[in-house]
C-alpha cells in the first residue's frame, strides 16, 4: 500500500520504500513494505510490539539494509549514505547518567568533526531545558532525559528525524510537552517520523499514520494535525 505524493499535495519526497522486506533468518520483520514520506510532514509509525516498527526506523536511518526491496532518501540516496543528514533516536537513551546535560551534548557533539552542529547550550535550550542544570542526567525525571536524547539527535541539524517511541515512560504532560517540541520542529521542511503503540500521544501532529501488523502495512491513512 502506497500513498503518492502527489495525492498528499506536494511533489518533494523525502524518502521511499519499494517492497522492503528485512529476514531475521527464517523470522520476516517487514513483509513488502511500500510507502512515500513526503518532505515537511510528520508521519506515525503504529502497531503492537514486534509490529516492524523499529526494524522500519533503522532501516530508514540506514543502521540496517532491506533483505529485500529498496530504499531511498532525499531524491535517491541510500540511506546509509545519506546518515549525515538523518538524526535517529533509538528507543534507548544512549546517555550517560553521571554526566550534565551539556556534558553529554559536548561529548557528541565532538563525534561530528567538521560538520556544521548547534552549540549543546542551544540544543538544550531548543528542547525546553536550562543548559548550566548541574544535576546529572541520573537525577533527570523520564521526561527530561527523553528531552536530552532529542537535544542529542538535534546536534547536527538533520533534514530527516526518526524517533523511536519518544513518549516511553512518559506522563501525559510530560509527553504533551514533547508533542509540541515536535511540532515546531516540524518547520523548515524538516521530515519527522514517530514510532509508538499510543496512536493518540501523536495525534496532534501526525499529517499521516501507517499502521503495521506483522510487519505488514495494515493502513496508511491522513492524520488531523492540530499543533
Amino acid at each position: 500500500m502506497t500513498v503518492p505524493a502527489s495525492e498528499a499535495g506536494s511533489s518533494h519526497v523525502c524518502a521511499r520504500l519499494d517492497a522492503v522486506s528485512k529476514l531475521f533468518g527464517s523470522f520476516a520483520a517487514l513483509r513488502q513494505v511500500s510507502a512515500e514520506l513526503e518532505q515537511g510532514r510528520c508521519y506515525v509509525l503504529i502497531g503492537e510490539n514486534g509490529a516492524g516498527k523499529s526494524t522500519l526506523l533503522r532501516i530508514l536511518a540506514g543502521l540496517l539494509r532491506p533483505s529485500f526491496g529498496t530504499v531511498k532518501v532525499f531524491g535517491g540516496q541510500d540511506p546509509h549514505d545519506a546518515r549525515e543528514r538523518i538524526g535517529y533516536m533509538s528507543h534507548a537513551p544512549m546517555l550517560y547518567d553521571e554526566l550534565t546535560a551539556q556534558e553529554n551534548l559536548r561529548y557528541f557533539s565532538d563525534l561530528y568533526p567538521g560538520r556544521p552542529c548547534l552549540e549543546p547550550a542551544e540544543a538544550l535550550r531548543q528542547v525546553g531545558l536550562d543548559p548550566e542544570l548541574p544535576r546529572t542526567l541520573g537525577q533527570y525525571s523520564q521526561g527530561m532525559r527523553q528531552r536530552t536524547s532529542l537535544a542529542r539527535v538535534l546536534l547536527p541539524v538533520p533534514e530527516l528525524l526518526l524517533l523511536d517511541e519518544p513518549f516511553s515512560n512518559m506522563d501525559v504532560e510530560s509527553a504533551r510537552q514533547m508533542v509540541e517540541l515536535l511540532a515546531g520542529f516540524r518547520q523548515g521542511n524538516r521530515t519527522i517520523v514517530i514510532t509508538t503503540h499510543q496512536r493518540e500521544l501523536a495525534a496532534p501532529i501526525a499529517d499521516w499514520v501507517l499502521a503495521l501488523k506483522a510487519g505488514q502495512v495494515a493502513s496508511f491513512e491522513p492524520g488531523s494535525p492540530t499543533l
